[in-house]
């Protein structure tokens, strides 16, 4: 996202911002730390809360990929699409490369990156990122947690906790190379808004299970995290909401471009 397109987002955020809430949308957290210290700049709502890490859990991919040379750099490799992978979205059947996967959200691109990995590896690096609830299984008794564990599966994170990964990456306390953050830096790269911050994140979305195990559809969740510099400081950041019925604008984006104008651009912005 360039520039002068932030701006343009964070006025049209701004604007919509006094008007009442989006029907149907509710914010379970939104949280703000200070990544060298750990101090809470901004708690509001359940952040305990835990839930599927969806396509947040990209980051966390993008630093194993690297890390273990899988991925080289931010178009090797490409691999082609083919009949079979998940393409929810039109523009998934198409050749992707990191880039691409983490512009687009690539749900099969990641699929291939921890399929290389393997099982054991793949657990390995998220025990060691302490992320979420580090549980790996996938969906009971369907031995698919290798790709299927952070899609709306046995992988849960709650803004706190995105909080404590998203801080061990910023003071690069994370064991991986350095390569590894530097390329998944740039992958995750959003542009500098108009408030100076500049701003690395990721979106996701994912729905929520009833107790047989269906999805629960229409409920979905909205994530925005990552991290943010200006003149030195960094912060890292978490938001999620949840809708109670169906919206025409997919949860993560409205995520994004709320934190976007609320935290970095607009006259309440850190």
């Amino acid at each position: 996202m360039t520039r002068s397109a932030l701006a343009v987002l964070a006025v049209l955020c701004a604007a919509l911002s006094v008007l009442p809430a989006r029907a149907g949308t509710v914010t379970i957290c939104t949280a703000v730390a200070d990544a060298a210290t750990g101090e809470m700049l901004r708690q509001e709502g359940a952040c305990e809360t835990s839930v599927t890490s969806a396509s947040t859990f990209k980051i966390a991919i993008a630093l194993m990929g690297y890390d273990s040379g899988i991925l080289t750099d931010e178009h090797t490799p490409e691999w082609p699409f083919r009949e079979g992978y998940p393409d929810w979205r039109p523009s998934w059947r198409a050749a992707t490369d990191p880039a691409r996967w983490m512009r687009e959200s690539v749900v099969w691109y990641s699929q291939q990156i921890t399929e290389r990995l393997g099982e054991e590896r793949f657990a390995r690096y998220v025990a060691a990122f302490g992320y979420g609830n580090e549980d790996v299984s996938g969906d009971p008794a369907k031995a698919n947690g290798l790709t299927r564990a952070w899609l709306s599966s046995s992988l849960k994170i709650s803004p706190l906790g995105q909080l404590a990964f998203l801080g061990k990456l910023a003071r690069r306390e994370l064991p991986v190379s350095a390569r590894a953050h530097d390329m998944t830096q740039r992958l995750v790269d959003i542009g500098e808004t108009p408030g100076g911050w500049h701003v690395y994140g990721k979106t996701g979305a994912g729905l929520p299970r009833r107790k047989d195990g269906t999805l629960k559809r229409g409920h979905a969740y909205g994530w925005f995290v990552g991290w943010a510099v200006r003149d030195g400081r960094t912060v890292v950041f978490a938001r999620l909401i949840q809708d109670s019925e169906r919206q025409s604008v997919p949860p993560g984006f409205r995520a994004r471009d709320s934190v976007l104008a609320e935290l970095f651009s607009g006259p309440g912005a850190l």
